[in-house]
């Protein structure tokens, strides 16, 4: 606090629902209160409350354009886990026109390019997209294989039943062959532009621009049905496969994250609750 009372920094902390050893937290200092401590104090409140709390591992998000916050994190024992490129597309620049024939000739090997909403948004086909959407998450590279959620019920509960699910932004494509859910993409708006939430394929489909051609379907969702002007996406540094093909559609990079974490060595398990 200020001499006048002014809240010059706070921080905030957040078990993760998978793994309650594990706590996410946020720290700001606005600018006129740094270089004075105000942050190192706050950090210090913080690990010591973690302590309390029995947690076991801190995970922060930095900016990759900040390296004085990426340096802060660092002198404090912190450790890069991953970096997450953070890309947008301007929809008013985007061609779509040459992937036609991308899609046309995987219809004609025999892949099915439809949607949720299409599918009628049955359990049946939400189960399915489950499975799809965590093999192809876990599978992500440069990830670290954890799983997204608990059970389905749980993806049930909190994606078809979230607020911003869009069966019809979750487009999806099935081997008629043999009935098997090949890839998927999954976009929704959020305020003034959309996010591609996650694109993924079996990996027995790879190698066969399927991911592109399905990218290319809920960008057009994007343009057409929610009739935005850009879509942001953010990816693992690491999945080059993905970020070339986003370059390819017309992406640009924009500052990202980088995922610091930091042990703090508690072999108990956590069990007291964080403070209000």
């Amino acid at each position: 606090m200020a001499e006048h009372g002014e809240l010059l920094g706070f921080w905030w902390a957040a078990r993760d629902r998978l793994q309650p050893g594990r706590v996410t937290f946020f720290l700001f200092v606005k600018p006129e209160g740094r270089g004075q401590g105000i942050g190192r104090s706050l950090y210090e409140s913080l690990e010591r409350a973690m302590q309390a709390a029995q947690v076991r591992q801190l995970r922060v998000s930095v900016w990759d354009n900040q390296p004085e916050d990426r340096a802060f994190a660092e002198r404090r024992g912190f450790i890069e886990r991953s970096h997450a490129l953070a890309m947008v597309l301007d929809l008013a620049t985007f061609d779509d026109r040459p992937d036609d024939a991308i899609i046309a000739g995987l219809q004609g090997e025999g892949f099915q390019f439809t949607s949720m909403a299409a599918l009628g948004d049955t359990e049946e086909a939400q189960r399915k997209l489950y499975a799809l959407n965590d093999t192809t998450n876990r599978e992500t590279l440069g990830g670290d294989g954890a799983p997204s959620w608990a059970s389905f019920e749980d993806f049930q509960q909190r994606v078809c039943r979230a607020d911003w699910y869009k069966p019809g932004g979750q487009m999806v494509v099935i081997d008629t062959a043999t009935g098997d859910w090949a890839a998927m993409s999954a976009i929704s708006r959020f305020d003034d532009h959309a996010y591609n939430l996650h694109t993924g394929v079996d990996r027995r489909y790879r190698g066969r621009k399927l991911a592109q051609a399905v990218k290319v379907l809920a960008l057009r969702y994007a343009r057409d049905v929610l009739q935005v002007a850009t879509v942001h996406t953010h990816h693992n540094s690491r999945n080059l496969p993905m970020i070339a093909i986003d370059r390819k559609l017309g992406y640009v990079q924009t500052p990202g994250t980088w995922l610091m974490e930091k042990s703090l060595g508690c072999d108990t398990p956590a069990a007291a609750a964080l403070p209000d």
